[in-house]
């Protein structure tokens, strides 16, 4: 039996069979993935093959990430694993307490004045705290953690866009994402925990210096639910000849030939 994610959700996805899809229509570089909390650090016992930090290492979450999508890592964490407030307020892991909010460890490195650091502390976007404990991050091919409370995809602009027609074919809704700058986690995966909607953000510094995200590369937090209708639009848009990759017209030819092969004459 499947067991539910955060928003109560205990649908049996074919996770497989989802990434196929995506790999398919937007021939993504790296698997996407699964991240998902757990209420008690014990849980992470029940997980098979899961790798946990070195006593007394500390990670960003980041790492985390990164590790899980592009070396195939399944790995389970707590707050203790993290290097510092800022990794564990965003999944929920550490509160937004008085120091957090201060802004004094970015004022002079980020922000020119405590008042700038502040306000951006107090602008990021972050999962509630007090109901999770741990947190697992894995290839959402490998059936390691069941149903996660997110899914992690990482492409070019192109195949954003793209995955987000896709999104957008039936039931169509506009979409408004953030930039709060640095930490930009907060706008993927924190937005994503904290609202349950798709949240698209363009990495931080930190997740290009540490997570090992590319230089042309955006990231899209979702969650599982969104999955299935977002193959059926590439499908359906598949079949119109809106695909990926987006081959190049040329800027001194009439459009009018390429535009009726979809929307025909």
């Amino acid at each position: 039996m499947t067991q539910s994610n955060c928003w109560k959700d205990d649908t049996q996805y074919n996770f497989v069979e989802l990434v196929d899809g995506l790999n398919h229509y937007l021939r993504l570089r790296t698997t996407p993935v699964g991240m998902k909390r757990f209420h008690k650090a014990s849980d992470l016992d029940q997980i098979h093959r899961l790798r946990r930090p070195p006593v007394g290492e500390k990670f960003a979450t980041d790492q985390i990430v990164g590790q899980s999508r592009w070396l195939g890592y399944t790995l389970g964490i707590t707050m203790e694993n993290l290097v510092g407030s800022q990794c564990g307020a965003v999944v929920g892991l550490h509160p937004r307490d008085e120091e957090f909010l201060s802004g004094n460890a970015f004022n002079g490195v980020w922000y020119g004045d405590l008042i700038s650091s502040s306000k951006h502390q107090h602008e990021m976007s972050c999962a509630s705290y007090g109901e999770y404990e741990a947190l697992v991050t894995s290839p959402l091919t490998s059936g390691r953690i069941d149903n996660p409370d997110i899914c992690l995809i990482y492409g070019t602009p192109g195949q954003m866009i793209t995955l987000m027609n896709g999104l957008q074919y039936r039931n169509y809704k506009k979409y408004t994402f953030t930039c709060v700058g640095e930490s930009a986690c907060a706008d993927s995966w924190g937005n994503a925990l904290k609202t349950g909607e798709p949240s698209l953000s363009i990495p931080c510094y930190a997740e290009r210096k540490f997570g090992g995200v590319q230089d042309d590369e955006m990231l899209l937090a979702i969650p599982p639910s969104f999955l299935p209708a977002i193959i059926e639009g590439l499908t359906a848009l598949s079949r119109t000849g809106l695909r990926y990759p987006i081959p190049n017209h040329g800027l001194d030819k009439s459009p009018m030939a390429s535009m009726a092969q979809s929307y025909g004459s």
